[in-house]
């Protein structure tokens, strides 16, 4: 079995945020480091070059495809803010029209700039999508 392209890494977190262009990306990412922090209770972890991660999780698939991921987080790419926050299982509707400005891909949103959405709203988000993948997939802290 091919392992996948995305491994935790030994990067440091802070590093890679202070080096985040443009400036307002920057500062956005490390708001958005501090609320993940908050809200899981986990330290962050460097997942490949640009992705910061809670907790990871092990999966196993019917095909026989295992491996490890991260449970919840987010990048922050010069195009927009990826969220890696909705592992898909549950409906999410509710929350994401409370939310603010953003756009959906298949388990994560994607927002311009922080002050376009709602931080609590986005934090119950971070907790409902780990609530729902807990019950799939058990989640170890980091």
């Amino acid at each position: 079995m091919t392992q996948n392209k995305t491994q935790a890494t030994p990067v440091d977190v802070d590093t890679f945020l202070g080096a985040v262009e443009p400036e307002r990306r920057r500062e956005d990412g490390q708001a958005l480091n501090a609320l993940f922090q908050r809200v899981t209770g986990w330290s962050p972890v460097m997942w490949g070059p640009s992705m910061i991660g809670y907790g990871s999780y092990h999966y196993r698939y019917d095909s026989g495809r295992e491996g490890d991921f991260l449970a919840t987080g987010f990048s922050p790419r010069k195009s927009n803010l990826s969220i890696y926050i909705m592992p898909g299982y549950a409906d999410y509707s509710s929350l994401l029209d409370r939310l603010g400005k953003h756009k959906m891909g298949k388990s994560c949103l994607y927002v311009s700039k922080l002050a376009d959405v709602d931080l609590d709203v986005l934090s119950e988000l971070i907790q409902s999508g780990l609530d729902d993948l807990g019950r799939k997939w058990p989640v170890t802290p980091s």
